[in-house]
């Protein structure tokens, strides 16, 4: 039996054509959480990224966000994995001497590095997000817990810079940017967490995602679910694939697994 449901944001919640969540699955949530499931959000962006969720807010039970460096039930903290100062201090360092664009965040806020037309694109095409959502001096960042730093690198630049930084990894779900978190901080691990925290055995746990930093947390929970319009690396971790996004894929799983019957 279902009991929580995990389901990451941008592509598997809210769509990347129009930005929005699916009525679909506005509607089958909210018979989820008539029936007492409760329902999590999984997601890479920080808490002052997530700006989308508003037809479901009411619905949503916690966070697990920054990729599983903060995890929280309510107003409650369950898990809060930031990443070490020398790795900070060294990752900025690598940022500034590409001068590439990089987004710094904690949990209260985000700055923006070098603005690029990559950052652009992302930020405003991609993920809805404008430069004034980062209004925190990234000094006042550095003094408190830094969860995530996105930086906007290549793939060959990610393999030199996490090569120094042994206590960190990097996950990857848009070719612009991968994301940068302690090595101690997942998805997997946040869906713990929260699990323990609120009383819920793993098999009766249910995570919903489209990208490579989805994988941790498909493979772990009781029930791991790719959406159709998910990268081909996630489809073959997950136990079932569903349909697309924009095509009721969320809607559809639920009711295959009896979740909303």
């Amino acid at each position: 039996m279902i009991k929580a449901l995990f389901f990451d944001i941008d592509g598997t919640l809210v769509s990347f054509t129009t930005h929005a969540i699916p009525q679909s699955t506005v509607k089958a949530l909210t018979r989820a959480r008539e029936k007492g499931i409760k329902i999590f959000i999984s997601t890479g962006r920080p808490m002052p990224f997530i700006n989308n969720l508003g037809a479901i807010r009411h619905l949503i039970d916690g966070y697990i966000t920054t990729n599983g460096a903060c995890c929280t039930i309510g107003d409650r903290t369950v898990r809060l994995t930031p990443i070490a100062r020398p790795d900070t201090d060294r990752l900025l360092e690598f940022v500034r001497n590409e001068r590439t664009g990089c987004v710094v965040m904690c949990n209260e806020g985000t700055a923006m590095l070098n603005k690029t037309p990559d950052t652009d694109h992302v930020l405003y095409d991609i993920l809805n997000i404008r430069y004034d959502d980062m209004a925190m001096p990234l000094d006042e960042i550095l003094q408190r817990p830094v969860l995530q730093i996105t930086p906007f690198i290549t793939c060959e630049q990610e393999d030199a810079l996490m090569h120094q930084l042994p206590d960190c990894a990097s996950t990857r779900w848009y070719p612009a940017f991968c994301d940068i978190t302690s090595r101690l901080a997942d998805k997997s691990r946040g869906l713990e967490a929260v699990a323990e925290a609120a009383g819920i055995g793993i098999e009766e746990t249910m995570a919903f995602g489209d990208g490579g930093n989805d994988i941790p947390i498909i493979k772990r929970a009781g029930t791991g679910i790719a959406m159709g319009n998910a990268l081909d690396n996630v489809k073959d971790v997950a136990d079932y694939v569903t349909d697309h996004i924009d095509n009721d894929g969320i809607a559809k799983a639920l009711e295959h697994f009896g979740v909303t019957a």
